[in-house]
C-alpha cells in the first residue's frame, strides 16, 4: 500500500492511499453482500411516498433500488434515458492548461490528455457517471497502480448507489453505509463522485427518479387494466343454466365447464343443463391508451425536455417544432456536459496532476477537462461576413475566427493549406506565350482581346490598393466624412498596378492592330 501526504482540491492535507476503500476497510465488508429488494414490485402511491420520505431522512437504499427497477421495467423510460446518456459519449473533449500557462504546465496538460486518451476505462467512466441523471448521484471507486515513478489509474469501478447514505445533519454529504448514523467518509483521490441536479434541493431530492416515479406508477396501473380489458374484449359471455333442484355438486360441475370451454373449445355437462353464448363484450381501449400516452410523454418531457424527439403523432409534429424540441435537447445535453466536466476535472484530472506533474504547486492552477460543445458556424456565410467586416475596418482576432469555425491553429512546422495570391504583373508575364500564340493565328481582334482579359482575381488585386484610402476613411468617419476627403484621398491611391496593366493592354492592342491591318 502506497501512502503519501498531499493536498486535496480544496487545499486540505490528507494521506493518500492507493487501495480500494470498500475492500480495505472491514466495517464496509457487508456492502459486498447487499442485494436489491426490488421495491417496484407491488408499487403503490403510498409505498412510493414512504420510500421518498425515507430518502429525505438519509436512507437512500430503497430510492436507489426503485430507480434501478424503473429503468429495467419501463422500456420507454430506458429508451429516453439512454438517448440522454448516449449523447454525451459522442462529444469530443480536451485537457486545457490553466490561463497564461507556463511551458511546463502546457506539457503536463498534454501528458494528462495523452494518459486519458489511452485509458480503456475512461469512456465507461463517463457513461457510468451519467447514472446520476436518474438517481441524483453516481459513485465510482478509483483503483490506482504504479508505473515506474508515476501513479496512474488502473481502473474505475461503479458502485451501487444503495451503498451510500446522507447523515442526518449533513444532508449534502454522501457517505458509505457502515451501520452507524454517520457513515464513512469517501477517501480523497479514491472516488469519482458525480452529482446531477434535476432540481434544486438536498442530495436525496435532486434525482429525476422522484419526478418519474409518479407517471411510472400510473402507467403501470393502466397497463394492468388494459391487459384485463384485452382478456375479455371480443369474447362472448358464457352463461350456464342449471335446472331447479340442482345440487351444489352439479352447480360446480357446470361452472367448471363454463370457465374452461372458452380455452378448450369443448367440455361436458350433465343432462338437463345448458350453456348459452351471449353477445361479445363491447368496449374501447382509448381510455387506457390515453393514460399510457400521457405517462410516456411526461417521462419524455422530464428527461429530454420535450416529446417530438421521441415520437411523432402526425398532427403536431411539424419540422419547425421538431427543431425547437431538438434545440432544447441540445441545451439539456450541454448542461449535463458542463457538470460532468467539473466532476472529471476534480476527481480524475486533478489527482493525476497532483501525483505526477512537476508543475503542480497550487490547487487553483490546474488543467481542466472541457467538452467541445460549441456549434460550428456555416463556413460560407461566416467567411463572406468576415470579409465584409474586415473591409470596413473591423479588427477581428484570428483565434476568435478559428474557435467559431472549430478549425485548429496549425503548429509552427505543420503543413497548411494555402491559396496563391494573384499578382497582376506576374499574371501578364505568364500570359506572354499566349499573346504570341494569339498573334500567330487568324482570329477576330475583338475575340483575341477578350481572350487576353485578366481574371476577376487579377482585377481585385489591382483595385484593392487603389480603394484602400477610401475604405479606411469610411471606417474612420462614415460616408459623409469620406466624401468630404475624396479629393485629397485621390493622391494616396496606389494606381501603379493599373498603369502597368493598361500600358501592356495598349501595347498588345497596338500590335494586334498592326498585325491585322491588311485583313
Amino acid at each position: 500500500m502506497k501512502t503519501s501526504t498531499i493536498l486535496d482540491i480544496h487545499g486540505n492535507p490528507f494521506r493518500f492511499e492507493d487501495t480500494l476503500q470498500t475492500e480495505n476497510e472491514s466495517r464496509l465488508a457487508a456492502l459486498q453482500h447487499h442485494y436489491s429488494d426490488h421495491p417496484a414490485s407491488g408499487l403503490t402511491p403510498m409505498k412510493a411516498a414512504r420510500i421518498l420520505r425515507n430518502a429525505e431522512q438519509g436512507d437512500l437504499v430503497a430510492q436507489a433500488e426503485l430507480a434501478e427497477d424503473m429503468e429495467e421495467k419501463d422500456a420507454h423510460l430506458q429508451s429516453e434515458l439512454g438517448k440522454r446518456r448516449g449523447a454525451i459519449l459522442n462529444i469530443d473533449w480536451q485537457i486545457v492548461p490553466p490561463a497564461n500557462a507556463t511551458p511546463e504546465e502546457q506539457r503536463d496538460a498534454e501528458m494528462i490528455e495523452e494518459i486519458l486518451r489511452d485509458a480503456v476505462w475512461f469512456d465507461d467512466c463517463i457513461f457510468d457517471a451519467t447514472d446520476a441523471i436518474l438517481k441524483g448521484f453516481s459513485c465510482q471507486e478509483i483503483e490506482w497502480e504504479t508505473h515506474g515513478n508515476m501513479t496512474l489509474i488502473k481502473g474505475v469501478h461503479w458502485r451501487d448507489p444503495a451503498w451510500f447514505m446522507t447523515p442526518q445533519f449533513e444532508r449534502n454529504s454522501l457517505r458509505l453505509r457502515d451501520g452507524s448514523a454517520h457513515g464513512v467518509e469517501l477517501q480523497p483521490f479514491g472516488w469519482v463522485k458525480h452529482i446531477a441536479k434535476a432540481k434544486t434541493g438536498y442530495l436525496s431530492r435532486i434525482g429525476l427518479v422522484r419526478t418519474l416515479v409518479w407517471p411510472f406508477i400510473f402507467k403501470n396501473y393502466s397497463l394492468r387494466d388494459f391487459a384485463e380489458f384485452l382478456e375479455i374484449y371480443g369474447l362472448p359471455l358464457r352463461l350456464g343454466k342449471f335446472p331447479e333442484g340442482a345440487g351444489e355438486k352439479e352447480k360446480q360441475t357446470l361452472l367448471r365447464a363454463v370457465m374452461s370451454i372458452g380455452h378448450n373449445a369443448g367440455g361436458i355437462i350433465p343432462r338437463g343443463m345448458e350453456i348459452e353464448f351471449q353477445k361479445a363484450a363491447d368496449g374501447s381501449d382509448a381510455t387506457f391508451m390515453a393514460m399510457i400516452d400521457w405517462a410516456e410523454k411526461s417521462m419524455s418531457k422530464a428527461i429530454l425536455g420535450g416529446t417530438l424527439t421521441s415520437q411523432a403523432d402526425g398532427a403536431t409534429s411539424t419540422n419547425a417544432l421538431g427543431n425547437v424540441h431538438n434545440d432544447v435537447r441540445l441545451e439539456v445535453r450541454n448542461a449535463d456536459l458542463k457538470r460532468l466536466a467539473a466532476t472529471l476535472t476534480r476527481d480524475i484530472v486533478y489527482p493525476l496532476y497532483a501525483l505526477n506533474c512537476k508543475s503542480f504547486n497550487d490547487a487553483r492552477r490546474i488543467p481542466r477537462l472541457e467538452f467541445d460543445i460549441a456549434e460550428s458556424e456555416d463556413l460560407n456565410a461566416f467567411a463572406d461576413g468576415l470579409n465584409k467586416l474586415v473591409d470596413i475596418g473591423f479588427k477581428i482576432p484570428k483565434q476568435w475566427a478559428h474557435d467559431k469555425l472549430q478549425v485548429p491553429i496549425a503548429s509552427e512546422n505543420e503543413e497548411v493549406l494555402a491559396r496563391n495570391q494573384p499578382n497582376p504583373t506576374a499574371y501578364l508575364n505568364s500570359q506572354s506565350h499566349q499573346k504570341m500564340a494569339v498573334l500567330s493565328v487568324q482570329r477576330d481582334p475583338d475575340d483575341l482581346l477578350e481572350a487576353l482579359e485578366p481574371s476577376a482575381e487579377a482585377y481585385q488585386a489591382i483595385i484593392d490598393p487603389m480603394l484602400k484610402p477610401v475604405v479606411e476613411a469610411l471606417a474612420e468617419g462614415g460616408y459623409e466624412f469620406a466624401q468630404d476627403k475624396l479629393a485629397s484621398l485621390y493622391a494616396d491611391m496606389d494606381d501603379s498596378e493599373l498603369e502597368k496593366i493598361l500600358t501592356r493592354a495598349i501595347f498588345v492592342s497596338d500590335l494586334l492592330g498592326r498585325a491585322n491591318a491588311k485583313r
